[in-house]
């Protein structure tokens, strides 16, 4: 006996952006962004590419206070490093994120991080006790919020030695009254 299509979509909805496109392709009855990434140029020398392609079925929050409308979404571009970490103070030293919009690709957008990409630390000397454990660096301070669209890759270039990672941030929908003075 087969499911009705909103029975099957429900395990998806659970996984949300976990699930890569490849997962999804293999699910019956379900819209898939296309991969289209004509316009954008090749990654310059010591680039590499990174795309993120938002999926379109993502899991309505039960929270009445959470957005369910993806014009109130953002993704949170997150560039950094895996390290190791010690006692002593570590962090990313690099240029930031830039964006340049592409003239061919009608009015998408290219991210970039040029340069080098550095770990800076202080260079205390550790007790031979103290345990290490490996964490994610990120590179600046400051999220760097693009909007949702799940029509439209987001296309990231980055040196060799930086990953990419990125969430999703949902608004509330209770808007507050601010102050006149």
């Amino acid at each position: 006996m087969t499911k009705p299509p909103h029975q099957l979509l429900k395990p998806i909805a659970c996984l949300g952006a976990a699930l890569s496109l490849s997962a999804l392709a293999a699910l019956p009855g379900v819209a898939i962004p296309r991969l289209n990434l004509t316009g954008y140029p090749e990654p310059a020398p010591g680039l590499k590419r990174w795309v993120i392609q938002p999926s379109g079925l993502l899991p309505k929050s039960t929270d009445p206070l959470i957005s369910a409308h993806p014009i109130d979404w953002r993704i949170q571009l997150i560039v950094g490093q895996t390290v190791r970490l010690d006692c002593n103070t570590k962090r990313l030293s690099g240029s930031g994120m830039t964006m340049r919009m592409l003239p061919k690709a009608s009015g998408k957008a290219l991210f970039e991080v040029k340069g080098p990409v550095a770990v800076i630390s202080t260079k205390m000397a550790c007790p031979d006790d103290q345990p290490t454990r490996t964490t994610f660096l990120p590179l600046g301070n400051q999220p760097y919020l693009v909007p949702y669209n799940a029509s439209w890759p987001i296309v990231v270039d980055l040196p060799e030695n930086v990953q990419m990672r990125w969430r999703i941030w949902k608004a509330e929908t209770l808007q507050q009254n601010a102050v006149k003075l």
